[in-house]
């Protein structure tokens, strides 16, 4: 679970007004109601939501934006365009690091991953991953001190024989300032990982990256549908959608010509998905275990799932839907943007444990009614599970007491000089009677657009 993300000389993130980083944090506050809100160990609390408010342009998704290139970063390496990426409302950050930083929750331990890098020079400068204790001390997994080509080891992984693999693959990458040591380190290691068990923990964080923080965007699908796979979910799916008021009341598979879907798509797509399916049978024919091997096709109105087996032949199916008592399908391109958001969204409802996922523009496409009803039934859902959701949105009507907590609601606000602040309404004397949809829009908190005159309006002569 996340509990905490620092950005710092990114876009339009700066740094605060004590010249640190900008923090964003899960950290439940003070607030006493609606403790299922919270993940509690009596060590930690956490919040299984937040929703981020701000006007068109004062930095909410530059905010998903500073967590999706630290994970793309991590994941595969500085994305296209990085070296325009730095805060340019100061000149001089141009030559300067910019810092990015995840404390997260694994299991029952506490841990700070993070990395400095000038972007302009594509250049790292630092790199650390510790452990967080309870009693507020740090104890060093590693850091990297690239710019003086110095590195440390903790503790934990000086095992006989492990550090002196360690020791060669950091002197590997110490002169290449372009290399993260987390990276290098799950690039063909895993014999190490099953040789010695106190290195794992540099696969647990990033395969927490890599799986359990789930970024997502306005103009991508939020899910591949996955989980229509499985058959058993469909009733669950079903009676969830029908409760958002879709006009939905069944969904089911149904056979489609594989020919058809094919031709249907742009030549390099299908291309790509032939060469996919040539891969899959060679990996079958590889495994005498499998009998058939499938794959998921998601575009922003079409789902397919192609099913192969053993004897080459290609099954294809899509997912229609009943409207009414009639049994009468539908396609998904026939549904609503609306609705194809909801189908999207209710792979949050039912996913597993210990998921921090985080989606830009929770409300695009949706009704206020009904992502306030999502919300509701999200907390409802989430305070039997350890799961968490960050949105970004600009609907107020989540601006409730009676659904969120203080702590849950957090504002991004664009200061005259065009950087952006993050703030918690928790930081706010705010009385729990207090109408606290009607204070943001009045601009009591910041995070509202002001305006000024368009053009000017001539009276009639």
């Amino acid at each position: 679970m996340l509990i905490r993300f620092n950005v710092k000389n990114f876009l339009s993130f700066s740094k605060n007004e004590s010249g640190q980083s900008e923090e964003f944090s899960m950290l439940a506050g003070k607030v006493r109601n609606k403790k299922e809100h919270v993940y509690d160990n009596n060590k930690i609390k956490l919040l299984k939501f937040a929703a981020v408010y701000g006007a068109n342009a004062a930095g909410k998704s530059n905010l998903v934006k500073a967590l999706n290139f630290m994970k793309y970063t991590i994941l595969k390496k500085l994305p296209k365009g990085h070296t325009e990426m730095y805060c340019k409302i100061d000149k001089e950050n141009k030559e300067k690091e910019s810092y990015f930083e995840l404390e997260i929750m694994i299991g029952k331990k506490y841990y700070a991953y993070g990395f400095e890098v000038i972007l302009s020079q594509s250049r790292f400068v630092s790199e650390w991953l510790v452990e967080l204790t309870s009693d507020n001390n740090e104890k060093i997994i590693f850091t990297r001190d690239i710019v003086n080509g110095k590195y440390e080891f903790g503790t934990i992984l000086k095992e006989k024989g492990l550090i002196d693999k360690l020791n060669v693959y950091a002197e590997d990458i110490e002169d290449d300032g372009s290399i993260l040591l987390l990276s290098a380190m799950n690039e063909n290691k895993k014999n190490l990982y099953k040789q010695y068990s106190n290195a794992k923990i540099l696969r647990e964080v990033y395969i927490w990256i890599a799986k359990d923080l789930d970024i997502n965007f306005p103009n991508r699908p939020i899910s591949n549908y996955s989980y229509m796979e499985n058959k058993e979910k469909m009733d669950e799916v079903c009676q969830i959608i029908k409760a958002f008021g879709t006009g939905i009341t069944g969904a089911q598979m149904v056979d489609v010509a594989p020919e058809k879907v094919l031709a249907d798509m742009p030549r390099q797509v299908s291309n790509k998905i032939l060469h996919d399916i040539e891969n899959k049978m060679s990996a079958m024919n590889n495994n005498k275990n499998l009998k058939e091997v499938g794959f998921i096709m998601r575009s922003e109105k079409d789902f397919f799932v192609l099913n192969i087996d053993r004897n080459g032949e290609v099954k294809c199916q899509t997912l229609n839907f009943t409207h009414g008592k009639e049994n009468v399908l539908f396609s998904m391109s026939e549904e609503s943007d609306g609705t194809i958001r909801m189908l999207d969204l209710l792979e949050i409802l039912i996913a597993g444990e210990n998921k921090t996922y985080v989606i830009d523009e929770l409300d695009r496409c949706l009704h206020p009614s009904l992502t306030y009803k999502f919300v509701e039934t999200y907390l409802q859902i989430a305070a039997q599970k350890n799961i968490q959701l960050i949105v970004t949105t600009h609907e107020s009507r989540l601006l409730d007491f009676d659904l969120l907590r203080r702590d849950e609601i957090w504002f991004i606000n664009k200061r005259t000089t065009g950087e952006s602040d993050i703030y918690s309404l928790e930081e706010y004397n705010t009385r729990f009677d207090q109408k606290i949809d009607k204070a943001y829009l009045d601009g009591r908190y910041g995070g509202v657009p002001i305006f000024s005159t368009v053009f000017p309006v001539k009276g009639e002569d």
